[in-house]
């Protein structure tokens, strides 16, 4: 199929877009439905994480949060925010898109690997997944967005 290929209301390049929007507003509601007081006063968010990982039955995670997480919760904890308010933006807007959608995949990874235990956290995190992986596969950002606007990627 060719981006121009019209599948029913849209072209196969219009469709990507649509995914690309509409992984861009998931981010955006990730970020919009925390309780920013708790997240950035209290780091619930990040002791929320800190409980799950120190019961992991993979012994990586539960090591890796302790040296890598744990030891900064404030730092962490607007890492998380900003990287999903950033990845909701770049992707809505189609602003440095193949970025945005392979961050999404890292990002959605470490929640999956975090989340093992939890099929509910899984099926989001692997739906989004694929979203991306789509995105990338089908160079979702060159319709209504800033890059094709701007003539990059």
């Amino acid at each position: 199929m060719n981006a121009t290929d019209t599948t029913s209301l849209l072209s196969a390049a219009h469709w990507a877009a649509v995914l690309r929007i509409g992984l861009g507003l998931w981010w955006i509601e990730s970020f919009r439905h925390k309780n920013l007081t708790a997240w950035i006063k209290r780091q619930a968010g990040i002791n929320w994480a800190a409980d799950i990982a120190a019961k992991h039955r993979w012994g990586a995670v539960r090591v890796g949060f302790d040296a890598i997480v744990k030891p900064h919760p404030k730092a962490m904890t607007w890492i998380v925010l900003v990287s999903e308010l950033s990845l909701g933006i770049g992707l809505t807007l189609g602003f440095l898109t193949p970025v945005a959608a392979f961050a999404s995949i890292a990002l959605n990874l470490l929640y999956f690997g975090l989340m093992i235990h939890d099929w509910a956290e899984q099926g989001q995190n692997l739906m989004m997944v694929l979203a991306a992986a789509v995105v990338l596969g089908t160079h979702g950002g060159q319709t209504w967005s800033i890059d094709h606007l701007i003539g990059i990627f």
